[in-house]
């Protein structure tokens, strides 16, 4: 009743609202100086949040850096023919589009697609890139169709410019993924979920394996195998799908998720504790390969085609596809690893094959996880 209340004396709250974000875009003093109150608190919110994804940025330029460059990117609009007024607004009008792109709204406002501009013709003075990618929701498509078509009006033609679409997640129900009681779920509330599951999977296994972890090593690998499997369960999917969400398959120890593969890496790790072997013998100087069996020569060419895979994440920007073959890769090694005894081999030659085999698949693993912005871990 309270809210209802709200609501009804505040009836006119959206047209405030944008009145407000004119009269900052405009350089209102007050509306300014309360933006910078509330901006450093924004700010390491997020920033908390990015930490705990290990997520680093080499440079941070948000939408209020371009501020200065927005009246003049309409002027040259203007000046050049490209835009003109339309009901108040100042819009472009694009050949295969039934409305125009909006770049200064009558109130005087800028929009995202003036930011837009303003960024490419900052981004090719300073740093002639090229190409640009933008990573957001596919529901933005319409948007990225007619700015990169201004784009090519303003003259930029020789750099690539790419909508990296992705898809919605999903709730078990198909709808778009909330918590029971019906709120959208936060992204600090999954990571929380997903260490906390996580640690209950490691406790699991380390009982079974009677290991013994300080509560540091159980924190640290929980963290690493609950945020590494929320990690990878997006960048399995093909990214403009939409996906249903799961903690418990996205924890699966012999799934199709990073916990297998984490899993795979801290095996080959415990085969140099048992042994007290360092890789780095074979890795500075390495013995012959040999693909005797049916089981090594599959794992061999497998190893082998990991630059090709790479080759084709790149094509169209697809990590499902390195997800995949890490996938596959540990599938492989597993039956090679249960049918061809690595410390009890026939021969000298053979142990040392077969262990290089084994450091080169974590290794390889250990990589692919990387460029998916997901850890390892030693044990498990």
């Amino acid at each position: 009743a309270k809210m209802f209340e709200l609501a009804r004396q505040h009836a006119e709250i959206n047209e405030s609202v944008l009145r407000e974000t004119a009269a900052l875009h405009a350089g209102n003093e007050e509306n300014y100086q309360l933006w910078q109150q509330f901006l450093p608190h924004c700010r390491e919110d997020i920033q908390r949040i990015y930490r705990r994804l290990d997520i680093k940025f080499d440079y941070e330029l948000g939408e209020s850096f371009y501020h200065d460059r927005l009246a003049s990117v309409v002027e040259q609009l203007i000046q050049k023919g490209l835009a003109r007024e339309s009901d108040g607004a100042m819009c472009v009008f694009l050949d295969g589009f039934e409305s125009p792109m909006i770049v200064r709204k009558k109130d005087g406002a800028f929009l995202y697609a003036t930011t837009d501009l303003a960024t490419v013709e900052y981004r090719m003075e300073q740093w002639q890139p090229d190409a640009i990618l933008y990573v957001v929701d596919h529901r933005q498509g319409e948007h990225f169709d007619k700015f990169f078509a201004a784009v090519r009006l303003m003259g930029y033609n020789a750099v690539a410019l790419k909508h990296v679409s992705f898809g919605t997640v999903l709730g078990e129900d198909g709808k778009p993924f909330k918590t029971r009681a019906g709120d959208t779920v936060g992204l600090e509330g999954l990571l929380d979920e997903a260490e906390r599951k996580a640690a209950e999977v490691l406790r699991q296994l380390s009982n079974e394996r009677e290991s013994e972890l300080s509560l540091e090593q159980q924190s640290t690998i929980a963290r690493r195998v609950g945020l590494g499997a929320l990690k990878f369960a997006d960048l399995s999917q093909h990214r403009s799908s939409d996906y249903k969400f799961s903690y418990d398959k996205m924890l699966e120890l012999k799934g199709f998720t990073a916990t297998y593969l984490q899993y795979l890496f801290a095996r080959v790790q415990g085969i140099y504790r048992k042994e007290s072997l360092s890789p780095k013998l074979w890795r500075t100087e390495p013995a012959a390969i040999l693909l005797d069996t049916p089981l090594e020569r599959e794992l061999g060419l497998h190893l082998l085609r990991f630059n090709e895979c790479l080759d084709d994440v790149l094509l169209d920007y697809r990590p499902n596809i390195l997800a995949q073959y890490l996938f596959e890769l540990t599938q492989v090694f597993f039956r090679f690893y249960s049918q061809c005894s690595v410390l009890n081999a026939d021969s000298t030659e053979s142990r040392q094959s077969r262990l290089q085999l084994c450091d080169l698949t974590a290794r390889t693993v250990e990589l692919g996880l990387q460029l998916m912005g997901i850890a390892v871990v030693d044990e498990m």
